[in-house]
C-alpha cells in the first residue's frame, strides 16, 4: 500500500508537472477577427520597404497581418485569423502631414468602396500616427458619420521630435542629400518635399514669417485626437537606451544628436522641436532614437505583454488617464515610462536584425481592436 501511494503521489507530481509544460501550447490560438479592416499607415520614408526593409514586415520581409490562409503557405502570420481583412496604404514618403493625411483619406475612402467597408481600424506608425488623424477627420466630414473606430499609433511624434529641427538647424540647404544618404532614392521620387516633411514634425511652427503655418502645435488643434472623429484612440510607445538602438539610429544619436525627452513642459520650453524640456538626462531611456516619450501619447497608453507558448496580449492602461489634448498632457503623461515598450522606432516595424517578434505584436494589436468589437 505504501509502494502504491507513492507511486500515486509520483503519478500525480508527472501530471502536475507536465500540465505545467504544455499547458501554455493549450492557450496558443489565432488572433479574433476585427469586425472592420485594418489600414496600416506608413511613416515617413515609408511604403514598400524602408533602409532596405519591408515596412509592415517582419526581419524576413512577410507582411505581419499576411494569414495562413493557403495549403502548406509558410511565409506567413499564423497568428492572424484566416479570414482577417487588411490594406496597406501608401502616400508620399517625404511630405507634410496636410498632404499625406489627404491621401491617407483618399486611400481609405477608395478601399471601402472596393471592399463594402462601412468603418476601418487604422494602425500607423511615426508620421503615419499624425496623418490618421487628418485622414479620420475627412472621413468624418465626406461620408456624414465617424468612419475611424479604433486608432493604434506606434511611436509617434504627435508633439514633434527635436530630430526634426536639428536637421532644420543644420542640413536645410542639403537636407534631400543628407535624407538621401540614409534612404536612398526614393527622396527624389514626383512629389517629395523633405523640407515640408521635416517642418510638420517640429512642435512650432517652423518659420514664422514665411507665410505658410506648419507644425505640430497648429495640427494638434486643427486634427485633435477626438470621438467625433475616431471613436478609441491609443497609443504604443517605445523607447531604447543607446545599448540595443538600431545601427542607424545609434549613428545618429553618437553624431548628430541624441534626445532629452523626458521633461515635462507645455509647449517647446527649451527650443528642441519638441514639447516639454529634457530632465537634464540625455542618455536615460525617453526615446526611442527618433522621438521622446513626452511625444508619443494619444489616448490611452498601451501595455504589450509577451507570451511565451500564447498569442502575445496589448491592452489599455488607464491609469495614466486619456490624451485627449494632444497639446497638453499632464506631467505623468509626458514623462513616465510605465508601458514603453523596450524597443527603438525602427524595430516595431521589420527593420532588424533584431529579436522584436514584429508578428506576434500586430497580432495582439488585432486580437485588441476585435476584443472592443471593432
Amino acid at each position: 500500500m505504501k509502494n502504491e501511494s507513492a507511486l500515486t503521489r509520483v503519478g500525480a507530481v508527472m501530471l502536475l508537472v507536465t500540465g505545467m509544460v504544455i499547458a501554455p501550447a493549450t492557450l496558443a490560438r489565432d488572433a479574433n477577427r476585427t469586425q472592420y479592416p485594418v489600414v496600416f499607415a506608413h511613416g515617413m520614408a515609408g511604403f514598400d520597404d524602408i533602409l532596405g526593409y519591408d515596412y509592415w514586415g517582419d526581419d524576413y520581409g512577410t507582411y505581419v497581418l499576411d494569414p495562413c490562409d493557403k495549403f502548406l503557405e509558410v511565409n506567413c502570420n499564423g497568428d492572424i485569423n484566416d479570414n482577417q481583412r487588411s490594406f496597406v496604404s501608401s502616400v508620399t514618403p517625404f511630405q507634410s502631414s496636410e498632404v499625406r493625411g489627404y491621401q491617407l483619406a483618399n486611400n481609405i475612402e477608395s478601399y471601402m468602396a472596393t471592399s463594402g467597408a462601412s468603418h476601418v481600424n487604422i494602425v500607423s506608425h511615426s508620421q503615419g500616427g499624425i496623418d490618421s488623424r487628418k485622414a479620420a477627420r475627412l472621413l468624418r466630414e465626406r461620408k456624414g458619420y465617424r468612419v475611424v473606430q479604433t486608432h493604434v499609433s506606434v511611436s509617434s511624434p504627435h508633439r514633434g521630435s527635436p530630430v526634426a529641427k536639428y536637421v532644420l538647424d543644420h542640413y536645410v540647404n542639403s537636407l534631400t542629400e543628407t535624407l538621401a544618404n540614409y534612404y536612398g532614392n526614393v527622396v527624389y521620387g514626383s512629389g517629395n518635399d523633405a523640407i515640408a516633411g521635416a517642418k510638420q514634425l517640429v512642435y512650432n511652427d517652423y518659420d514664422p514669417n514665411d507665410g505658410v503655418t506648419t507644425g505640430m502645435k497648429a495640427f494638434n488643434q486643427k486634427y485633435p485626437s477626438s470621438t467625433s472623429y475616431i471613436a478609441n484612440s491609443v497609443s504604443m510607445m517605445t523607447a531604447q537606451n543607446g545599448s540595443g538602438v538600431n545601427p542607424a539610429l545609434w549613428l545618429l544619436s553618437e553624431l548628430i544628436y541624441n534626445i532629452d525627452g523626458d521633461g515635462y513642459c507645455y509647449d517647446d520650453c527649451n527650443g528642441d522641436g519638441a514639447a516639454g524640456q529634457g530632465d537634464g538626462y540625455a542618455g536615460d531611456r525617453d526615446d526611442d532614437g527618433l522621438v521622446g516619450i513626452n511625444s508619443q501619447q494619444q489616448g490611452y497608453r498601451m501595455q504589450y505583454y509577451e507570451c511565451w507558448g500564447c498569442l502575445d496580449y496589448a491592452w489599455e492602461q488607464r491609469g495614466l488617464g486619456y490624451v485627449s489634448d494632444i497639446n497638453h498632457p499632464n506631467s505623468t503623461q509626458m514623462t513616465s515610462s510605465s508601458y514603453v515598450i523596450n524597443q527603438d522606432h525602427m524595430d516595431v516595424i521589420g527593420v532588424g536584425p533584431d529579436s522584436f517578434d514584429e508578428m506576434e505584436f500586430y497580432a495582439a494589436i488585432t486580437d485588441y481592436i476585435a476584443d472592443r468589437g471593432d
